[in-house]
């Protein structure tokens, strides 16, 4: 079996399993037991992992908030922010192309009266100038739809369905215009390309470990308290963990795993951008010679500052990409986002890229990851043409 899907989940890293297992062996005491040698033992090492963590995305320690990963983080932001007993204003903004994790929160925060402004993406567009790639947003646009009744703005570092890259440093400048926060969900950014909060001038800031060869179920939410200092209504309450913010006892073996797998994503970052560009470009140029007109969905593949390494979103014209999918059970890839998989509707994405519904159903997402070989990709390429060529024959 090859796994082509790693914008979906990755796999966990032996190195990251070996530093969680003596957590859920010998270490397996509560971190908040402070009144005995093992609780203070265990909470020693997440405030060494915390330390971790925060440097790894130019934080301080104390702005770190530990989840059960992005889709909770997400949660904490936007409610946190916008049902705050504090909160006077009642817009709220982001893109048309967001996760579900992001547009459902607001479709509930619509119901409950908020104003949702969603901004358009630049469309697929053969006309459209070299200069704007296809999936990027819409500054301008963004720029009028923000203003001094806007309580935040949520928009993705980098997309999960076509990879696209957004300009996060310039959005952050029209925020910070009218004193708004501004939340990223950076799930599949992190532990792909650099991330720095500083950097991006970002106020609210959401990922996972296991989208980076790290365990399911922890994530983090990045809360700013300096210069500039965000205020959440907590969403979680029953004991008052991590400054009474987010409850919970806390997931020690995660968030050293967390911890150990963004240290092994710096150290090897410049290695594995590199292999997922080379990989991922041998992809498309081999289902380019096979599959007849195949077509490229989002921005081009010649500039990794436009879109992830790893990122491939094509077209099979005439063949469903669900059918294709079962026609090639060896070969783990997917349609779209893996938290809509079950829902029949295309694509959100790729609509709001303008393309035609049958393209977007024939459209298929892959995702190559840390441990994905050459071999590998000739070997998938063989089974997508053959997959294709045999559905193709029976229409």
């Amino acid at each position: 079996m090859i796994y082509l899907d790693h914008h979906a989940t990755t796999p966990l890293d032996p190195d990251v399993l070996e530093a969680m297992l003596p957590l859920m062996r010998q270490h397996f005491a509560n971190p908040g037991s402070i009144s005995h040698q093992a609780g203070r033992d265990v909470a020693e090492m997440v405030v060494k992992a915390t330390e971790t963590v925060s440097q790894a995305i130019g934080a301080d320690s104390d702005e770190i908030l530990f989840t059960s990963g992005a889709t909770e983080s997400i949660n904490l932001a936007i409610f946190g922010i916008c049902q705050h007993p504090r909160q006077t204003r009642q817009e709220i903004v982001s893109i048309v192309s967001e996760h579900r994790a992001t547009l459902d929160p607001l479709a509930r925060l619509e119901k409950l009266g908020w104003v949702v402004k969603r901004v358009p993406i630049a469309p697929q567009n053969s006309e459209t100038a070299s200069s704007i790639q296809p999936g990027t947003i819409d500054l301008d646009y963004l720029g009028t739809a923000i203003g001094p009744q806007t309580a935040l703005v949520s928009v993705m570092l980098a997309n999960n369905e076509i990879g696209t890259i957004a300009p996060i440093r310039q959005i952050a400048e029209l925020c910070h215009r009218y004193q708004i926060p501004l939340h990223c969900d950076a799930a599949q950014a992190v532990g792909r390309i650099a991330v720095d909060v500083n950097d991006l001038d970002v106020d609210l800031l959401s990922f996972s470990a296991h989208k980076l060869y790290g365990p399911k179920g922890v994530g983090a939410l990045y809360v700013r308290r300096r210069p500039r200092s965000v205020r959440l209504y907590p969403q979680i309450v029953g004991g008052g963990q991590q400054q009474n913010l987010r409850s919970g006892t806390l997931n020690a073996p995660g968030i050293i795993g967390l911890a150990t797998a963004l240290t092994l994503a710096q150290q090897r970052q410049d290695l594995d951008q590199r292999n997922a560009w080379e990989l991922r470009n041998q992809l498309w140029r081999q289902l380019q010679q096979e599959i007849p007109n195949i077509e490229l969905n989002g921005s081009s593949l010649d500039s990794p500052a436009s879109r992830l390494a790893g990122n491939l979103n094509c077209s099979f014209p005439g063949v469903e990409g669900q059918s294709l999918m079962l026609a090639m059970p060896e070969l783990c890839v997917s349609s779209g986002s893996a938290c809509t998989s079950a829902d029949p509707h295309p694509s959100h994405v790729l609509l709001a890229l303008g393309l035609p519904e049958d393209r977007v159903r024939s459209s298929l997402r892959f995702g190559i990851g840390r441990f994905n070989t050459k071999d590998e990709i000739d070997l998938a390429v063989q089974l997508i043409s053959k997959a294709y060529r045999k559905l193709k024959s029976l229409a």
